[in-house]
Order: C-alpha cells, then sequence, then structure tokens
C-alpha cells in the first residue's frame, strides 16, 4: 500500500480524492477505512467467514462502481451499511433457493432448515467465542443488530440511528434487553460456572 493512499486518513479526503480523479489512491484508502466494518457487518448477517469475505468483496465492488452517485445526505459508513445488508440478504436468498437442490441427498436435506453458525475469528477462547455468537443468533434481529454495532463496532446511537431508522430511544432499549437476554443465556452454560469458580478463587487469595 503506498504512502499517498495512507495519507487520506478521512472519508472527506477520500471523497475529495475521487473527485479530483486521484481514484486508485482514493479507492484503495477507502477500502483500507472500512473494510473491517464491513466485513463485520456480514459476518454477523452471514454467520461464515468465507461467506463474509465474499460479500465484503462484493460490497466493495458494487460501491466504488457508484461512488460518483453518493451525495453526502449519510455519512459513508452508512452508505456502506446499507450496500452491506442488500449484498447479504442476495446472498442468503440465494443460499436458500441453492439449498432446496439438496432435497432427497441424504444427509444435505438439513441445510434447508436453518444458516450453520460458524466462526473464524481469532479469540482467546475460541470454544467460548464459538458459544457466544451462537447465543447472539437467539436474539431478535433488532436486539442483535444493535447490541453487535455498539458493542463490537462501538457506534454512538446517534450514529445507529443514522443506519437504521430508529430512533436513539428505541436503540437504547434494544442494547439494554439485548444484554440482559445475552447475561441470562450466559448464566446457563458452562462458562458462568468456571467465571464464578474463578472469582472465588481470586477472593481467597486476597
Amino acid at each position: 500500500m503506498s504512502a499517498a493512499a495512507l495519507s487520506l486518513t478521512s472519508d472527506v479526503e477520500i471523497l475529495e480524492a475521487f473527485r479530483d480523479g486521484r481514484r486508485e489512491r482514493a479507492a484503495t484508502a477507502f477500502v483500507r477505512r472500512h473494510q473491517r466494518f464491513v466485513h463485520s457487518v456480514a459476518m454477523r448477517h452471514l454467520g461464515n467467514t468465507e461467506d463474509a469475505r465474499d460479500a465484503a468483496q462484493e460490497v466493495f465492488v458494487r460501491a466504488l462502481q457508484n461512488i460518483d452517485r453518493f451525495n453526502g445526505d449519510s455519512s459513508l459508513q452508512t452508505w456502506l451499511y446499507r450496500i452491506t445488508v442488500n449484498v447479504c440478504v442476495n446472498m442468503r436468498r440465494k443460499h436458500r433457493w441453492l439449498s432446496f437442490f439438496a432435497v432427497g441427498e441424504g444427509t444435505d436435506e438439513r441445510d434447508v432448515v436453518a444458516d450453520q453458525v460458524a466462526t473464524d475469528q481469532a479469540a482467546q477462547d475460541a470454544e467460548f467465542d464459538r458459544c457466544f455468537q451462537a447465543l447472539l443468533q437467539k436474539l431478535p434481529p433488532k436486539q442483535r443488530e444493535t447490541f453487535c454495532l455498539r458493542y463490537f463496532d462501538e457506534l454512538s446511537y446517534d450514529e445507529m440511528s443514522a443506519m437504521l431508522g430508529t430512533s436513539a430511544g428505541a436503540l437504547k432499549a434494544n442494547y439494554h434487553w439485548a444484554v440482559k437476554k445475552l447475561a441470562e443465556m450466559l448464566r446457563t452454560t458452562e462458562y458462568y460456572h468456571h467465571w464464578i469458580a474463578s472469582q472465588n478463587h481470586d477472593r481467597t487469595e486476597d
């Protein structure tokens, strides 16, 4: 990656570079700045690293093809979020239809029923990560998306409101209920008992 691309550190500078004709430099900075966010959103919607990677590539292809149409009514991140959700919805729809071809082919029939939850995140505790991702899938979609945007992507309620078209107050309620439900579900897992045991151990050492 060139030093010139690295010098574009804000969306304003990136958009100016596109308008000035420095498109290759702007495109490199654009992808670098937003690739983590796009992949994170795609991962939550698709639950599979390979699919999320493919979706992210498609998102940036579409975004770069249409960047000249971006009118600034929202932030670039909000614009990318909408593109990402649309790409993921289309991918999930395609996968559901393709899965029907497997009906009658033995064990593949189960693929028709629901998407498989799969993660490949470099977490320190892979087992807990898989458990937590599975619990996330049990949340209502609005609560899950609000929780992930707030907890993982660290967006403010105002930023989420602009993206989702939902009031900040409603998003705060969604986040509150998501945290409450996740905590309740986590208390039924072995990890909660391990945490209790570790807390008791720390107290005895004090």
